[in-house]
């Protein structure tokens, strides 16, 4: 593979590695299916509970209306809940309701067991291989968190 090549072909399969993970997922899922979108802002409410829905759609990278609208998504099925902002009105504070943190617990449990039994039907220069690359998999994660932070 040509050295031009190579980033391009990485993030291909960084993206098609995550689609069909959550493929797999989604399928042997209980209603209703989350999309991705939806799961990252699930994640993030049951990691940051009273997250403004401004901060969440920052942390996302995502326009402030798409938050908006996954949030109402999300109260519509039961898993988030909205409260005002007690120091402004305008503001919503994000807040998970138990059945979202027992759906991402299952989708988590899910994804490892996943994971897990597809890892170990790899060879093991594979798995060495994969191993290998998940510093420098971080640090480009942590790099393009910083620019888009502008850090």
């Amino acid at each position: 593979m040509a050295s031009d090549e190579f980033p391009d072909s990485l993030a291909d399969v960084l993206a098609g590695v995550q689609r069909l993970i959550r493929r797999r997922l989604r399928s042997s899922m209980a209603d209703p299916r989350l999309r991705g979108a939806q799961i990252e802002l699930l994640r993030l409410v049951v990691t940051r509970p009273g997250i403004r829905v401004s901060a969440a759609a920052k942390e996302l990278y995502l326009a402030g209306n798409s938050v908006s609208t996954l949030v109402n998504q999300l109260t519509r099925a039961g898993y988030l809940r909205r409260e005002t902002a007690p120091d402004d009105r305008r503001s919503g504070l994000l807040f998970p309701t138990p059945e979202a943190r027992a759906r991402l617990h299952d989708w988590d449990a899910r994804r490892s067991a996943l994971i897990h039994e597809q890892v170990a039907r790899l060879a093991e220069a594979d798995r060495a291989a994969l191993a290998a690359a998940l510093p420098a998999l971080r640090r480009l994660g942590r790099q393009l968190h910083e620019e888009a932070e502008g850090t």
